[in-house]
């Protein structure tokens, strides 16, 4: 008989009761939490630097699980996201204005509206998650609505009452301005239990909020100064050699000369 500590040594020691496998290969879970003032973004950049610094072989790989790669995914389609909506707006918004020009004029608007939501957030310390980025995202539909009212009427007043371009535009930031105040009232007004909500579960509504808030209110300011430099802007791209329209009969219109008429003998 060949004693077994011939060819073999034993000791007391640790091991763990089973062995988890994820996707046919031995795999292992780390946990961690954020210490406070830190966001799941900086811990991933802080976990992708030591990984890069350990220099792990190729035979070791590492990946998010549970809410990083539920974060990790989320960045990866936001541009996309964002992207697919302002496509959807343009071609809505070309079918009612008949125009490849004008809906680039509601457009934008949405970039004050972005970065007024961004100021917000970081002027309360708040963080740009899942929740701000839907706030971001209903802005697109809430902030648009100021340029429709000021180009829908601009466009009425050149093509029923003959004005020209810069005249309809001032007449219509001047008879739109009650309409648009009162709407943004509204919308800030909406979104206000949500920024100073207290209470359980107020600390994920609260980035929606704030960020709905501060991009209506730079849309609201900048809207009437921007929309109409835009549209005029645009408009002399679109007809560069075109005088201003004129409804049949204004004034100033050429009178349309009548051939004669034959007269009975």
């Amino acid at each position: 008989m060949t004693p077994l500590s011939a060819f073999a040594s034993w000791a007391p020691s640790t091991t763990p009761l089973a062995v988890n496998h994820q996707d046919q290969t031995v795999a292992t879970t780390i946990s961690f939490n954020l210490p406070p003032g830190r966001s799941l973004s900086d811990a991933q950049a802080v976990i992708a630097q030591a990984v890069d610094a350990i220099h792990m072989p190729n035979t070791v790989r590492g990946s998010f699980k549970g809410t990083a790669q539920i974060f990790q995914q989320s960045l990866s389609s936001e541009p996309v996201l964002i992207a697919a909506a302002l496509v959807a707006v343009y071609i809505v918004l070309g079918i009612l204005y008949e125009s490849y020009v004008h809906p680039i004029t509601v457009l934008s608007t949405l970039p004050s509206a972005g970065v007024g939501a961004v100021a917000a957030l970081i002027l309360f310390n708040a963080e740009f998650d899942i929740i701000a980025l839907i706030g971001v995202i209903l802005l697109i539909g809430i902030v648009k609505k100021n340029a429709i009212l000021i180009i829908d009427f601009a466009l009425a007043a050149e093509r029923n009452e003959g004005l020209a371009p810069r005249e309809a535009i001032y007449r219509a930031c001047m008879l739109r301005f009650r309409p648009i105040l009162m709407t943004t009232m509204a919308a800030i007004l909406g979104a206000l239990p949500l920024a100073i909500g207290f209470g359980e579960g107020s600390e994920i509504r609260r980035p929606l909020g704030i960020a709905i808030i501060g991009g209506l209110i730079a849309s609201q300011l900048l809207t009437l100064l921007t929309t109409p430099v835009v549209y005029l802007y645009l408009d002399k791209l679109r007809r560069p050699r075109s005088g201003p329209r004129q409804a049949p009969g204004s004034p100033g219109q050429p009178a349309v000369a009548q051939p004669p008429q034959p007269q009975a003998g």
